[in-house]
């Protein structure tokens, strides 16, 4: 089984690295309870699909101006320091959040702006976040290091759902709110024990000049753009979340919510979980391309049939099939990107997993109410199966990538092997 089995060198080789693994463990699975907490809530309180659709369109805007900016702001300051203010932000929206639900009438406009502001500040964060692995774990070990972080947000995308499901269900909204605020605290004494990681002395000044530069060297790197494009499709189609609880309802389960939301969390955990084959595959603009277009056919499927058992494994084949393809986007992206473009360019990538999702919920809200929700779900899957072929069609660059001769990968490495040894 070794080569089924994660590969630990990053873990052993790099304390940074075991810290910020243990920090996202803990606040990814609070912040699942929320993920789940927060739409059944908007539901109870509106009973409208479309109200819980536009939770996306409420944290599109932050998403966009956000990451972009939050890419420049990581190439210029120190990394930790973001990662430390937007952590312990989050907390803080966790709290208002639970104020909120504690009172006799909860009100339906602070959800909506808590979503805006968390959107904002996880699009300061990420980019941070991703432009500092390339300098704790060696440029060897990234594959390993992308495939153990997707663990660890899997298993925080498996227990917060299901613990969500039964907390929200016996114990109440406020529960689930408050758990996800411990969660934060406990996180921040992990972060801040991260050693610092200020900006490369060619860092640029984080204005739009800079935000420019990275566009552009985005736009110069057809590979890079070919794997913006295949998520984007992949989750403005196909991405159902917005209408799970409305699923759950016409499949006559309501208990099968927050199994539901842990379905693609389950999925990605089982391709994590079993993912030492990734480091042996070099063609991975072909996989990337590959296992969007079977996320596509899987909710088609899922949309189709009406057993909720069967919805909950096809569902799960889903979630495993994206996380195959985000494991391959991130080992491309983190192999090819310089430092010191490398948190524009995560700010660029943040905007291609996280805005297909969140147009996504608006897009499924909307069929949902218009179609009914099963055409919404079916519907969507397969117009992202017909879209990743006309994709690989139009971006032969991306199907022809190969980690071993692509010149960006090639000279990255050879930078990596002429400088000193990550911190540990």
């Amino acid at each position: 089984m070794p080569g089924l089995l994660p590969d630990l060198a990053p873990w052993k080789a790099s304390a940074d690295f075991r810290r910020l693994w243990a920090s996202g463990l803990i606040s990814n699975f609070g912040s699942f309870l929320t993920f789940v907490a927060l739409p059944v809530q908007l539901k109870g309180l509106t009973g409208s699909a479309a109200a819980v659709g536009a939770v996306g369109a409420v944290e599109l805007i932050p998403l966009i101006v956000f990451g972009l900016y939050g890419g420049a702001l990581a190439d210029a300051l120190d990394k930790r320091r973001l990662i430390v203010w937007t952590e312990a932000g989050q907390g803080l929206l966790s709290a208002a959040l639970l104020v909120n639900a504690l009172l006799p009438g909860p009100a339906v406009w602070p959800l909506y702006v808590v979503a805006a502001l968390s959107s904002a500040l996880v699009s300061v964060q990420r980019p941070a976040l991703d432009s500092l692995l390339p300098r704790i774990v060696a440029h060897e070990h990234l594959p390993a290091a992308a495939s153990l972080n997707s663990l660890r947000w899997t298993v925080g995308g498996v227990a917060g759902p299901a613990v969500a499901g039964v907390v929200v269900a016996y114990a109440g909204l406020g529960w689930a709110y408050a758990a996800d605020l411990l969660t934060f605290a406990v996180s921040l004494a992990f972060v801040v024990r991260v050693a610092p990681s200020p900006a490369s002395h060619e860092a640029a000044t984080p204005d739009l000049r800079a935000v420019a530069e990275g566009a552009r060297y985005a736009w110069s790197r057809k590979e890079l753009l070919g794997t913006y494009a295949v998520d984007l499709a992949a989750m403005f189609l196909a991405m159902p979340l917005a209408v799970l609880p409305f699923l759950a309802d016409e499949l006559h389960a309501a208990w099968s919510l927050g199994l539901m939301y842990a379905t693609f969390p389950l999925g990605a955990l089982l391709v994590s979980a079993t993912s030492g084959w990734t480091s042996r595959v070099h063609r991975h603009g072909r996989m990337v391309v590959l296992s969007a277009a079977l996320w596509g056919l899987a909710v088609t499927a899922a949309g189709l049939v009406g057993d909720v058992w069967l919805v909950l494994l096809l569902l799960t084949v889903a979630g495993a099939c994206d996380m195959v393809s985000g494991i391959f986007r991130g080992a491309m992206w983190n192999q090819t990107i310089p430092d010191e473009l490398r948190g524009r360019l995560a700010g660029i990538e943040l905007l291609s997993y996280s805005v297909g999702p969140q147009l996504g919920q608006v897009r499924s809200g909307g069929v949902a109410a218009w179609a009914g929700v099963r055409t919404s779900v079916w519907s969507g899957g397969a117009l992202c199966a017909g879209a990743m072929g006309l994709l690989a069609l139009c971006l032969p660059g991306l199907m022809t990538y190969d980690a071993r001769t692509n010149a960006h990968a090639v000279r990255l490495r050879e930078q990596r092997a002429a400088t000193a040894p990550a911190r540990v």
